[in-house]
């Protein structure tokens, strides 16, 4: 299938609506109904990985098994995929692509000393951003460089000053680039402990001085670090979205979301004291619908959602 070019989307999809005419599902549909009070029912929605979805031979049977195991959302690697196959699978399924995660953000990074390496970073976060637009998407998520590029100020002016020039596109499409927090070797305090914080990674998404970038929070990739209902409460209104897995301390290893020994709790105790309203991005190993349904079934109860 033809891919739509982004000229043609800049042209004309540019100005649609930030509501966007993409189908949901009825349980999202009706979320304003389903609210309750000291809950996050109603508030949190659950997308997952579309590298989670291992069967389906084409992108709409994926969608579709998305949506039977019990999600509301998926994410898809942009670029990378055909604008209108994901456009026309979103619609037949009836379930939205709530967000994107930008193609070889790992290998090539904002924070690379080459300003080649980081041009070509750049040109792929302004791509995935027009791409997640165009299939109704709102977040891009990105890790930001790697601590091997250099010093913690190194990689901290080279990726701001690399990102920012994405801001004014984001801004225009209204899709927000979403920092993840991951094991980069960045995000120290400086204070010589070899743990990353989450003042460090507020101190980060502020000198953006942007509401079109923010944090997609990982809640298992520093419960190592410590408590992640802490670091919810700390980055705040900061946090534009969220990853899901577990994770073990005692084992010091990534576990099943339902497995390890996070505080979902204090977790969801945290999100409901910032207010969090939006979605959740199951990032777990991949499986059949049987499986995917465990997954979906392992959020609703971390999270109280049934």
């Amino acid at each position: 299938m033809k891919k739509t070019s982004r000229r043609r989307f800049l042209g004309a999809g540019a100005f649609l609506p930030a509501a966007f005419t993409l189908p949901v599902t009825s349980a999202l549909a009706q979320g304003a109904d389903r609210v309750a009070a000291g809950s996050l029912v109603g508030r949190f929605y659950k997308t997952l990985k579309i590298g989670m979805v291992r069967e389906g031979k084409s992108l709409e049977e994926k969608f579709l098994i998305a949506r039977e195991a019990g999600f509301d959302g998926i994410e898809l690697n942009a670029p990378g995929y055909h604008i209108d196959e994901a456009r026309m699978a979103s619609e037949k399924a009836g379930i939205p692509i709530d967000g994107t995660v930008c193609a070889d953000h790992w290998a090539v990074r904002h924070s690379d000393p080459d300003p080649a390496v980081r041009k070509t970073a750049l040109d792929t976060l302004l791509r995935a951003l027009e791409d997640t637009r165009a299939v109704g998407g709102h977040t891009v998520l990105l890790v930001v460089g790697h601590g091997k590029d250099g010093s913690e100020s190194e990689v901290w002016e080279r990726s701001v000053e690399n990102i920012s020039k994405a801001i004014p596109l984001a801004s225009r499409l209204g899709v927000a680039i979403a920092v993840e927090n991951v094991w980069n070797e960045f995000g120290y305090d400086h204070s010589g402990s070899s743990d990353q914080t989450a003042d460090a990674y507020a101190r980060y998404i502020d000198a953006f001085d942007s509401p079109w970038v923010g944090m997609q929070f990982d809640i298992g990739n520093h419960w190592k670090y410590g408590a992640t209902g802490d670091w919810i409460r700390r980055l705040g209104k900061r946090i534009v979205k969220l990853d899901v897995k577990g994770f073990s301390r005692k084992e010091n290893k990534f576990t099943a979301i339902d497995a390890g020994d996070i505080d979902y709790a204090d977790v969801t105790r945290a999100l409901l004291e910032i207010n969090f309203h939006g979605w959740c991005a199951a990032e777990v190993e991949s499986g059949d619908l049987n499986h995917l349904r465990g997954v979906s079934k392992a959020m609703d109860a971390a999270f109280g959602l049934s």
